[in-house]
């Protein structure tokens, strides 16, 4: 799958995620990014097991927690930096939108990821992804991506289900240029 950058994908929730570019280093390509949250919205809590993620705030007020921590608050110039492997969420904790500028390292497959995501809950219209594509995706993508608020007996036992249903019923033919996941 080529991308061209910058890339913009936005879901129903006000969310618009811009990715800017890709800069190659010798820790991995990073790729930068521009997030528009609308008040009251942003990601669940998540973890990338094999990214780092930072953000700064442009304007706007941003709340962000990790999991099992207290909330917190960063104003415009602040930077909150999301290490690998620990859950955490973030939103807008202000009256007017909120623009964070930053980047995830490295970039793995959080583009394509996150479009196919975003693409998802525009299918549903809600906030949970259409429950095929989320099922592939969270299966395909299970070594580099957690949601933190499914619930384990959902991660078990429905989304494997699922997967298999949509397999037998021909649901991912729109997923044939997915990257392949991480080993």
């Amino acid at each position: 799958m080529t991308i061209v950058y910058p890339h913009t994908i936005q879901n129903c929730l006000g969310e618009t995620l811009t990715f800017l570019s890709v800069e190659t280093s010798p820790e991995g390509d990073k790729v930068l990014v521009e997030n528009q949250v609308s008040p009251n919205s942003g990601p669940p809590m998540h973890t990338h097991f094999r990214q780092d993620e930072e953000l700064t705030v442009v304007s706007g007020k941003m709340g962000y927690q990790v999991l099992g921590q207290e909330a917190h608050y960063a104003q415009a110039g602040e930077s909150v930096r999301f290490n690998r492997g620990i859950p955490h969420k973030f939103w807008n904790a202000g009256q007017t939108p909120l623009i964070c500028r930053g980047w995830v390292q490295p970039a793995n497959t959080i583009v394509y990821f996150l479009s196919a995501i975003y693409a998802a809950q525009n299918k549903s219209g809600s906030e949970k992804p259409e429950a095929f594509d989320a099922a592939y995706l969270m299966t395909r993508y299970a070594s580099e991506y957690d949601m933190a608020d499914i619930p384990t007996f959902v991660k078990k036992v429905i989304i494997p289900i699922t997967y298999l249903i949509g397999r037998l019923l021909g649901k991912y033919k729109h997923f044939a240029d997915a990257p392949a996941p991480l080993p």
